[in-house]
């Protein structure tokens, strides 16, 4: 059947991804819940090919306690971009183990709305990142000021994507009472499959965001009225221009916090009321002025100074360059030097 290869060629990509990933990566600053999670959606591919590929009957038993240990795992890998308090948000880690050991134990049984939980443990985690994702940009703050944009909207998809795959089990519980699981081969491989690619390349963006912690350090709470929100801005903007703190291409709100002695919120409520933008973004301003500096003042190539400005990727400069100046790169410097030549 034309649906069965995609099992494998699904866990043949996870498998290939995770090879250079652990290849790559530094021991010390790997994301273990990201790398833990691909290599179980692989796993889970495979099993599924081999259910409903090859008929082997004993792995439905498998499959729903791999199915459970994803959503955990998925929120795991997203949290390594959150610092501070907000990780004791979500509670004890323990519990994040109890739904795989309930339907663990179910399947054991052999007894128990197994599908209604799996349904449910896939919503609620769908909900728990959505709240994650509420604050908006500036809550992931151990994520790179470059990368936060994309691991955000990352979280958001990931979200869905478990949404996603609740609806997918929902339609298989459905096919089987009404088309005794005729389509369930097609539903499960074709779709299901996709959704746990999916999950793990939205996991994938949020890796790629972390940096490894810097130690922590105390700060204190204070209340923000409006000339308390510039005295942190002037903080702020000296550390950036005066430090050069935003040529620091792995700088994020965690260690901006930690550098200025102020709460991430703190900072992050006074750019946004004063500003009215994130910290990313206006972070990403003081980085795109001093490449528009580079740009105008010498023979630097566009890439030389994108680096040399903060940024890592060209896809990201690009976007917040003409985001800024409305110009690419190289249709500014060509704009600016024929003004400079004019005067």
């Amino acid at each position: 059947m034309i649906f069965l290869p995609l099992p494998f060629v699904v866990a043949a990509m996870l498998l290939v991804l995770l090879v250079l990933l652990l290849h790559g990566d530094d021991p010390v600053e790997r994301n273990r819940p990201f790398l833990i999670l691909m290599a179980l959606c692989a796993l889970q591919s495979v099993v599924v090919g081999l259910r409903w590929g090859y008929e082997i009957e004993q792995l439905r038993f498998v499959l729903p306690i791999l199915a459970s240990w994803v959503p955990p795992l998925v929120l795991a890998s997203f949290h390594r971009l959150i610092g501070g308090d907000d990780r004791a948000s979500l509670g004890a880690v323990w519990i994040h183990g109890v739904p795989p050991l309930v339907i663990a134990a179910l399947v054991v049984l052999r007894q128990g709305p197994i599908d209604a939980l799996l349904i449910a443990q896939y919503v609620g985690y769908a909900l728990i990142l959505l709240n994650l994702a509420r604050p908006g940009v500036d809550a992931l703050d151990e994520a790179r000021f470059e990368g936060a944009q994309a691991a955000h909207r990352a979280l958001i998809i990931a979200a869905v994507s478990l949404c996603l795959s609740a609806l997918f089990d929902l339609a298989i519980v459905l096919d089987f009472e009404w088309a005794k699981g005729e389509n369930i081969g097609i539903m499960v491989s074709n779709a299901n499959l996709l959704g746990l690619l999916f999950i793990g390349l939205t996991a994938l963006v949020a890796d790629r965001a972390r940096v490894q912690p810097a130690a922590t350090a105390q700060v204190a709470e204070a209340s923000s009225d409006l000339s308390q929100d510039r005295e942190i801005l002037d903080h702020i903007n000296d550390l950036l221009v005066g430090q050069k703190l935003a040529r620091d291409e792995n700088l994020t709100l965690s260690r901006l916090s930690r550098r200025a002695r102020l709460p991430a919120r703190q900072i992050s409520g006074a750019v946004n009321r004063l500003a009215g933008k994130n910290v990313s973004q206006y972070i990403n301003d003081f980085r795109i002025a001093e490449a528009c500096r580079l740009l105008r003042e010498t023979d630097m190539t566009v890439t030389a100074a994108m680096l040399e400005s903060g940024f890592q990727t060209k896809s990201n400069f690009n976007r917040e360059f003409r985001r800024v100046t409305g110009l690419s790169p190289v249709a500014w410097r060509e704009q600016n030097r024929m003004e400079t030549l004019a005067a």
